[in-house]
């Protein structure tokens, strides 16, 4: 569907299902993305937010519905022509060479290289001086200027996760997915990658992101939307503000919270009942 000035939504699922092992993964799916919007996906395990990112994704197919990505409905388009306008990032998947990387000495500059030609090892004829130099500023917009000849192997979790974004904006995507940015970080890493991701906002107003959170204190300050899904259904989504408030956020988790924001930055606690 389009807008009111004629424009395609970054992403838009209708009716969208997913099934899998005999069982429904999401249901009755409908959600609107509009460029330069800046949605978090929050729900409580198993609601199925990473199967959701999947689909808008285009890493894969629903089961029935309709899903259009960037102005293409899947099923009709080529992916991996659809995929060059995608950055994802996911906390949980690896690039596919990156132990080879650690081996052979790659350096952070080396592997956001590698996402000018979507690869998971180097192609050298391919990088030319541009190349490289906006290999450089992505690390240095990404806090990771004094990064670029470390070898990636002795780089901390924080440091790739920050690095692996900037290998997901080599391409220059319409649309960057954020799974789980901040699983398995400590505090101060924490905060490196979502102050990166705030700056990213502020820096790129044409860049749409979508981020797959567990915590509320990872939500960044810049965030415009929120999905709130539970049993892979949408709970609620709309604007921030009306999405993460506390008896909104209570039901969704089926757990009397207190929600509040410091600073842009939301927290929430369990009431002793």
């Amino acid at each position: 569907m389009r807008d009111g000035a004629g424009r395609t939504a970054a992403v838009e699922l209708d009716g969208v299902g997913v099934r899998a092992d005999g069982r429904w993964l999401l249901s009755e799916i409908g959600w609107r993305v509009e460029y330069g919007a800046h949605w978090v996906i929050i729900g409580p395990n198993g609601a199925g937010k990473t199967t959701l990112l999947s689909v808008a994704a285009a890493v894969r197919h629903p089961t029935v519905g309709v899903a259009s990505v960037l102005g293409h409905r899947l099923g009709r388009v080529d992916l991996r022509e659809l995929r060059r306008r995608i950055g994802l990032v996911a906390a949980g998947r690896r690039l596919v060479d990156e132990a080879l990387m650690e081996e052979e000495g790659a350096t952070a500059h080396t592997v956001v290289l590698t996402g000018h030609t979507g690869t998971s090892a180097p192609l050298w004829d391919r990088y030319g001086p541009a190349e490289h130099e906006r290999a450089h500023r992505l690390l240095a917009e990404l806090g990771c200027k004094d990064l670029a000849e470390r070898p990636f192997s002795v780089c901390s979790q924080g440091e790739r996760a920050r690095i692996r974004v900037a290998r997901a904006l080599m391409a220059d995507p319409a649309i960057l997915y954020l799974d789980e940015p901040c699983a398995g970080l400590d505090l101060p890493a924490r905060e490196d990658v979502i102050a990166a991701v705030e700056d990213l906002a502020a820096a790129r107003p044409e860049l749409t992101t979508v981020t797959v959170v567990h915590h509320l204190e990872e939500v960044p300050a810049t965030t415009t939307h929120a999905l709130l899904l539970r049993e892979g259904r949408v709970w609620a989504a709309g604007p921030v503000d009306e999405v993460l408030d506390a008896d909104t956020l209570s039901a969704c988790f089926g757990r009397r919270l207190r929600v509040f924001r410091i600073d842009g930055r939301w927290h929430a606690r369990a009431l002793r009942v």
